[in-house]
């Protein structure tokens, strides 16, 4: 099922999340559905903040960024279930980057190039391991949304400025995108 995707300024995005125990009723539907939407929206990253529910879980397949920047993506393939992200290193560099949350708007975020996660797997069996690059850059943007940090939270002030108003129509719902979304005002 097709979920609609919360949009900019709704305070489940803000929200602290909780984590997800192996008796979380229907959690394999929910993720079911959570790609579906995410598929839906041609996005490669879906928090559960971003459908409405403050949990510590998401969803990545970097299968449509496969060969960019000549990286093996075809597999990335993962549901991060609790994670932690243990060590971010390397080198920050800078990648456009959009958010199904903020439709139509992309800019330019640095981050480290490596990261070492812990997570459940959909099985529950914890998982340690090292993505560097794309990867990483894709599992950070999600892992920021169950902290309650957005992509436009790492902008300088300045550029934040200049999207405020845009911020402000995903906010009211005077946008229109090709998913359903759900929005903290009325229009």
């Amino acid at each position: 099922m097709i979920l609609p995707i919360t949009g900019f300024g709704h305070p489940v995005l803000r929200a602290e999340t909780q984590e997800i125990s192996q008796d979380y009723a229907d959690l394999d539907t929910l993720i079911e559905n959570m790609f579906e939407t995410m598929y839906n929206a041609n996005g490669v990253g879906l928090a559960a903040p971003q459908i409405g529910l403050p949990l510590r879980l998401f969803i990545v397949d970097g299968s449509p960024m496969d060969g960019e920047d000549g990286e093996d993506m075809a597999d990335f393939k993962r549901v991060f279930i609790n994670p932690v992200i243990e060590a971010e290193t390397g080198e920050e560099w800078g990648f456009e980057e959009g958010c199904l949350s903020i439709p139509d708007l992309r800019e330019d975020v640095f981050r480290q190039e490596t990261i070492r996660i812990s997570y459940q797997d959909l099985g529950f069996q914890q998982v340690s391991e090292t993505l560097s690059g794309l990867k990483a850059r894709i599992v950070q943007h999600e892992y920021d949304h169950i902290e309650g940090i957005l992509f436009t939270d790492h902008l300088s002030p300045l550029r934040r400025r200049v999207i405020k108003p845009r911020l402000h129509k995903i906010q009211k719902g005077l946008i229109r995108t090709p998913y359903p979304m759900k929005y903290s005002r009325k229009k």
